[in-house]
């Protein structure tokens, strides 16, 4: 048995290869064995596919790109010191803001106002720039009238400018970059400088509308803010005369003028503080006066510190001093001591009127803080009671109060805020900077014909590589053995090479050649193709014509005939036999002629070369070769064959399209099927097949002919020189 049929996984038990799944080199080898297959395919489509990219660039109108790039700063700058106009953002929300600003710079209403401003939609030069007919008439009736050409125009350049603009913001960056790009290169920069303008003039725009919102929605408020401060004023006056509340104005501690509620309160407050202070002089006094009226004179400190008794306590001292000395000298009765006595006399009695009188003082300063501390509490008890009847009239007072305060707090803060936004309306700072202006570009950036060039050759071998890709899924052509295995699920019994030069009727004359050396091994295949060796009646037939059936029948009956058995080559083909012309015998009687009782079995049976070799034609050619095979002579021809020779080989027409095949395969043992490698099949191999399971045929196998190894793949590389050449070269 060949290596060809050994290397069949899973064909009733003779597979030697472990069954694996698909690997990387499987793989790769599969997409090499594709390419070459498709080379041509592959090579058509890349070019077509290129040449149309090239054609496309050629055609296509060059475009320019202008740019201006503009800082965006997420807080503007403080003009006037201390305000709070301009929002802050937080450093997490930077990059919210820069995409909100992207956004901006994006929308609809921008470029409204670059068309406005720049009056492009009047601009028959913008359209042509942006490769676009200007709206007229007759497209506007395309429109149905729903549109004033006017508005059309509008909507037509806004439109156009919003397609040909990008915005481009780098990461980590707060510069962004505004492209126009179209058909002029002045144009492009025009539109870009433009772009740039208008949107840092809507930036101040927005401000200073929103500024010039909030002053008019102050001054609203006001206004009704004045009218409340007013009238809750009015009620408070009102009020405090009807209730004869009078209100004195302070100054309180912050500086600001504040309302105390009345007199009567302020006075009852500080007849308290007297009263307080006149019962603690009362209480003061008495203690003084009770201390003087129970003390001896001399025992109390003010007496003592007083100078003038001090003088004449001095002066006694002395009078008693002298006193004593004439006492010393003189007798109680002398005139001298008598004198002295009465001089004391009259101190201590100086001395004691000054004490009484110091005493009746501390005394009458009693009884005056007693009388001044009885009026004092009595105006207090009289006011407390007034206090009390205003703090109830008091209680409205204060609600009112609070209202108009509370009103004129509005009021200031108001009053505060508009001045504020009236200093600052004109003084609004832009948080957008023009870095680069734009600039007329000096070159097209589009088309480029490199770039495109490159992507065309990448497209290109993407649709190639879907065309293989569907080709190869689609083709059930068999090119290799795997494919006989893979696509039919039939055992491989031949693998015939492909002769370049075609003269395949030398090649197995010799029979050292590479096709006599398949033929022979198809043989050896077919001997262990059933468990009783070689089918006694073997058929040949292919899907269709010009497969090489013929050769396949003539080289298996020659081989098995030099093998020593007993052939009988018999041409079925009776549509178009061939066999006699092999034979050079064009009128050699044959198995139409048996089959129609025209000959008998013996007289159809011509010898051959070979001894063992006997040959049947399918001469004469009849009318309708389906009834003659369809009648009863078939079965007692195909009867006296087996009996006449060891092996039967049946040369049959192709199954499609013809019923002769399938009648003389129901009278065969085995079927030898022949696939020619070379062709597209589109389907008629397993056609073919079906046809056959019908029958219920026992097809032995496939004999794959004409096998080009290099469409095979690298696995069957070693097909190519010397594998049926074993021995052909000497050393």
């Amino acid at each position: 048995m060949n290596d060809a049929y050994l290397e069949q996984d899973g064909v009733d038990g003779y597979s030697t290869v472990e069954e694996s799944g698909p690997d990387l080199t499987t793989m790769v080898k599969a997409v090499v064995g594709a390419v070459r297959r498709n080379w041509a395919l592959i090579a058509g489509t890349i070019a077509g596919v290129v040449v149309l990219g090239i054609a496309a660039t050629l055609l296509v109108a060059p475009r320019y790109r202008a740019q201006v790039r503009v800082l965006i700063e997420d807080q503007a700058d403080q003009i006037i010191e201390g305000t709070d106009l301009q929002k802050v953002n937080n450093v997490q929300d930077t990059d919210r803001f820069l995409q909100t600003q992207v956004g901006i710079i994006q929308s609809r209403s921008l470029a409204q106002s670059v068309v406005e401003s720049g009056k492009l939609d009047r601009d028959a030069a913008f359209f042509d720039a942006m490769g676009q007919d200007m709206p007229d008439a007759d497209s506007l009736s395309e429109l149905g009238g729903k549109k004033t050409l006017e508005q059309a125009r509008k909507d037509a350049a806004i439109e156009a400018l919003m397609d040909n603009v990008s915005v481009d913001l780098p990461p980590d960056s707060r510069i962004v970059s505004i492209s126009v790009s179209s058909h002029s290169p002045t144009y492009s920069a025009k539109l870009a400088q433009l772009y740039g303008e208008r949107y840092i003039d809507r930036n101040l725009d927005q401000k200073y509308n929103s500024s010039s919102y909030a002053r008019r929605f102050l001054a609203d408020q006001l206004d009704e803010a004045r009218d409340k401060v007013t009238q809750s004023e009015r009620d408070l006056n009102q009020y405090a005369r009807a209730a004869g509340l009078i209100r004195v104005t302070s100054q309180g501690e912050s500086g600001n003028e504040e309302s105390v509620l009345s007199v009567t309160n302020t006075t009852l407050v500080q007849l308290t503080d007297a009263t307080s202070k006149a019962t603690a002089e009362r209480i003061a006094a008495e203690d003084r006066w009770r201390t003087l009226a129970n003390v001896a004179p001399l025992s109390v400190p003010e007496v003592n510190s007083n100078p003038a008794i001090a003088t004449l306590l001095s002066e006694k001292a002395k009078t008693e001093a002298a006193l004593a000395e004439e006492q010393s000298r003189h007798l109680d009765d002398f005139v001298t001591v008598k004198s002295k006595k009465a001089e004391v006399a009259e101190y201590d009695q100086r001395i004691g009127a000054i004490a009484d009188s110091l005493k009746k003082t501390a005394y009458l300063e009693y009884q005056a803080a007693l009388q001044q501390e009885k009026s004092l509490t009595a105006r207090v008890g009289a006011l407390r009671g007034d206090a009390l009847k205003e703090q109830d009239r008091g209680v409205q007072y204060a609600v009112l109060k609070r209202v108009a305060d509370t009103n004129r707090t509005l009021y200031d803060t108001l009053l505060s805020r508009y001045n504020q936004l009236n200093a600052a309306a004109g003084a609004s700072s832009n948080n957008l900077t023009l870095v680069d202006r734009a600039e007329v570009p000096t070159k097209p950036y589009s088309p480029r014909l490199f770039l495109n060039i490159l992507i065309s050759l990448v497209l290109g071998i993407i649709v190639a590589a879907a065309v293989v890709l569907l080709r190869e899924v689609f083709d059930d052509t068999i090119r290799s053995p795997d494919d006989v295995e893979r696509k039919l699920g039939m055992p491989l019994l031949g693998l015939i090479p492909l002769e370049k030069d075609g003269d395949v009727q030398n090649a197995f004359t010799d029979r050292r050649s590479k096709v006599s050396e398949a033929f022979r091994s198809l043989v050896t295949n077919l001997r262990y193709s059933t468990a009783s060796g070689l089918p006694q009646v073997l058929m040949v037939t292919s899907s269709r014509e010009s497969e090489g059936k013929s050769t396949t029948a003539r080289a298996v009956a020659t081989d098995i005939a030099l093998l020593g058995k007993r052939v009988l080559l018999i041409d079925a083909d009776l549509r178009r036999p061939t066999l006699h012309r092999r034979m050079a015998d064009q009128k050699a009687t044959g198995l139409t002629d048996v089959l129609t009782g025209q000959k008998s079995f013996a007289d159809a049976v011509h010898p051959t070369d070979v001894e063992t070799l006997s040959y049947m034609s399918g001469l004469p050619v009849p009318p309708d070769p389906a009834l003659i095979l369809a009648g009863d002579g078939l079965t007692g021809f195909v009867e006296q064959a087996r009996a006449q020779f060891d092996i039967v080989v049946v040369d049959c027409p192709p199954l499609l399209g013809l019923s002769d095949a399938a009648l003389l395969a129901n009278h065969a043992d085995g079927v030898l099927f022949v696939i020619d490698a070379s062709e597209f099949h589109r389907g008629a191999v397993k056609s073919a097949l079906r046809r056959l399971a019908l029958i219920k045929a026992n097809v032995l196998g496939v004999v794959l002919n004409r096998f080009d190894p290099r469409v095979g793949g690298e696995d069957y590389s070693y097909y190519t020189n010397d594998y049926y050449s074993y021995g052909n070269k000497r050393d």
